[in-house]
C-alpha cells in the first residue's frame, strides 16, 4: 500500500510503499527521549518527495544510523538503521490518515545494544 506524510510544517513530505502490520517502540536513549513510534520500510520503497534541503542528520555512537529531522519543525521524520542500513524506520505519527492506536506496539530493547562513543554527535 502507498502511504503519504510530513513533518509538521510540511516542509518535508514523504511517501512509501509499505504492509504496516505494526508499530515499534526503542527505549534506547535517543528513541525514548523522542517518544516516536515507528514502521519499518525498505529503504529503496521510501522516497523524500519535498524538503531535502530542509532536512538535518544527526548521528551518535557508531555513526552509521543516520537520524533525519526537519530543520524548520525539529521533527523526527525517518531513519537509516544501524542493525540493517538497508531499512529505514519512519515516524508513524508523520503519516497521513495511519490509525496507529488500531496496530500492536512492539517494544525493542534498545537500550541493551552497544555504545561505543555515548552522545557524540
Amino acid at each position: 500500500m502507498k502511504y503519504i506524510g510530513a513533518c509538521h510544517c510540511n516542509a518535508v513530505k514523504f511517501a512509501f510503499n509499505a504492509d504496516i502490520k505494526e508499530v515499534v517502540s526503542c527505549d534506547c536513549s535517543l528513541c525514548s527521549k523522542r517518544a516516536a513510534l515507528m514502521l519499518s520500510v525498505e529503504k529503496e520503497k521510501f522516497e523524500i518527495v519535498e524538503g531535502h534541503d530542509v532536512l538535518s542528520e544527526y548521528r551518535w555512537n557508531t555513526g552509521i544510523a543516520q537520524h533525519f529531522f526537519c530543520g524548520k519543525c525539529g521533527i523526527y521524520v525517518f531513519h537509516q538503521r544501524r542493525s540493517d542500513p538497508s531499512m529505514h524506520s519512519v515516524n508513524a505519527n508523520c503519516v497521513d490518515g495511519l490509525d496507529i492506536s488500531s496496530l500492536p506496539v512492539r517494544q525493542v530493547n534498545g537500550k541493551s545494544r552497544s555504545t561505543d562513543q555515548q552522545f557524540s554527535s
